[in-house]
């Protein structure tokens, strides 16, 4: 009971103590739920499994919010018990995705920065319970968020009420961690006032009225640990090519040995290719990405990165109990704040960051698909690279040049689905290396991506399909017969790569184009 007593430090709410079943029972069908959880962080982990457990009897769905992907099975769990009916705005759950892409489930891909934005002007129906977890709650009612904060401050300030999960597996000294800031109403917003990655601009918790806190659920149960894979042959050369690029950069001028703070998007090539700058020449590096992963962490460890600023942390197993068990020590160089701040336009662009993030697929000219397979099957989402990308002083787009044994190309001639435009796109990076397209009209940039990215698998019938479709005219070349071409091919025969009668040709004639 003391432990209790010490999480949650306003004694009337401990009259809201409750089980998971009675949790769920305040949910009625039709509702917009948002729910705390960011990357496998943060998540809640009782009430969704309660929800699943009451829908097996009778009908509820639900539209739910959360701030990114969810771990410990939650997505699949709601899914199978068909509480998901509408989805916003990411999602990484295999479960989620097949119906996602069935049309059983409703989803609404966005841009992280903006799921709070439409609901404080209205735009999107209003969250009726939020659900967030916590280290604990303040003598103010105040909530003190765990390993992620993503949307759950806004969730818990707009919603009619709030359930709060306190993790007792959560140690306390989490607590002086996170800085909650919001925004004002439009049009009177204020600027938001953060000039450097370590500055502290809002409050440690989330500022609630506790009235809204109808109950308060007691968890024992860890993060879902990071699935990333660890540094291959490739993504240490993505890795090296980027290396030599920002170095050169600093020997230009255009960057000093500290080069800008850096954002790192979620996933196995963009941590690995930060772990690549453990062996860079660069030095008291600063980050203000949205999630810290593993390499976050090794960079602090190696005395590389003197601070991180991000919405999440999504470790693996032994790097989040390295971090958990040594917080005093990491607790100085990270902060947490709200996606709306991590990821906001306004301080991305003041900032001046380094954005590195992943695509599916490139095509020739610049633009990028970050979400959809073969232009149709949603992936994941958006995520935050497109705010990150359009706002970024570099914005740099990783990927290996081919997947499943080369039977696909991640340049082509066309992107089948674009996330983002030729105008947000700076730098292409394959592990055959780099193609820099500042400055560059179109046909410069196809010979630029062609020559330094793709794999040589398909280089010639890239420089093929670019000297036709140049032939033929226009600022943009295309041929618009043909554009999806290769899409069609692997949908059809497994494979992109077929019989091209004028890639023999090519080569020699890509000068000329």
């Amino acid at each position: 009971m003391d432990q209790i007593n010490e999480r949650i430090r306003l004694p009337r709410l401990r009259e809201r103590l409750m089980s998971p079943e009675a949790a769920a029972a305040l949910f009625k069908d039709g509702m917009t739920v948002g729910m705390s959880g960011f990357t496998r962080a943060g998540d809640c982990k009782a009430v969704p499994f309660a929800l699943a457990e009451r829908a097996a009897h009778e009908p509820l769905r639900i539209t739910l919010m959360t701030g990114a992907s969810l771990g410990n099975d939650i997505d699949k769990v709601l899914t199978e018990a068909r509480v998901i009916a509408r989805r916003i705005p990411f999602q990484s759950d295999p479960t989620l995705r097949r119906q996602i892409n069935a049309g059983e489930v409703m989803f609404i891909d966005q841009h992280l920065s903006e799921t709070v934005e439409q609901l404080r002007s209205g735009q999107i129906a209003p969250v009726d319970i939020a659900v967030v977890e916590a280290t604990a709650i303040t003598e103010n009612g105040g909530i003190v968020p765990t390993t992620s904060v993503g949307n759950s401050a806004s969730f818990a300030v707009l919603a009619k009420k709030i359930i709060v999960e306190i993790n007792l597996t959560m140690p306390t000294g989490l607590e002086g961690l996170h800085d909650i800031y919001i925004p004002t109403y439009r049009p009177h917003r204020l600027p938001i006032p953060l000039i450097s990655p370590d500055q502290r601009i809002g409050l440690p918790y989330i500022p609630v009225d506790p009235e809204k806190i109808v109950g308060i659920v007691i968890t024992q149960k860890a993060d879902s640990p990071s699935n990333v894979l660890p540094p291959d042959a490739e993504t240490n050369a993505i890795a090296g090519h980027l290396n030599e690029f920002l170095a050169h950069e600093v020997k230009a001028g255009r960057l000093s040995p500290a080069l800008q703070p850096l954002q790192a998007g979620i996933g196995t090539i963009a941590n690995a290719v930060l772990h690549g700058m453990l062996d860079s020449p660069f030095q008291n590096l600063r980050m203000y990405s949205e999630v810290l992963q593993d390499s976050t962490i090794e960079l602090i460890d190696a005395g590389r990165l003197s601070f991180a600023s991000a919405s999440s942390i999504t470790l693996s197993k032994g790097l989040y109990e390295r971090v958990l068990n040594n917080l005093e020590h990491y607790k100085s160089r990270l902060m947490l704040r709200p996606q709306e701040i991590s990821n906001h336009p306004e301080v991305i662009r003041r900032l001046g960051l380094i954005c590195i993030n992943t695509a599916l697929e490139c095509d020739i000219y610049g633009n990028v698909n970050s979400t959809h397979v073969g232009g149709s099957h949603m992936m994941n989402g958006i995520g935050g690279s497109g705010d990150f990308a359009r706002n970024a002083h570099l914005s740099v787009f990783v990927t290996k040049s081919i997947a499943k044994n080369g039977a696909i190309s991640s340049i082509v001639p066309m992107v089948s689905h674009v996330d983002h435009t030729e105008h947000d796109t700076d730098i292409f990076v394959t592990e055959h290396g780099l193609a820099d397209l500042r400055g560059l009209a179109p046909r410069e940039r196809a010979r630029q991506v062609i020559e330094n990215c793709a794999d040589p698998l398909y280089r010639d019938l890239l420089r093929d399909y670019f000297m036709r479709a140049s032939r033929r005219g226009g600022h943009t070349p295309h041929l618009l017969e043909e554009a999806f071409a290769w899409h069609l091919r692997f949908n059809q025969e497994g494979s992109m790569l077929g019989k091209q009668p004028h890639a023999q040709a090519a080569a020699p004639a890509l000068a000329e184009a």
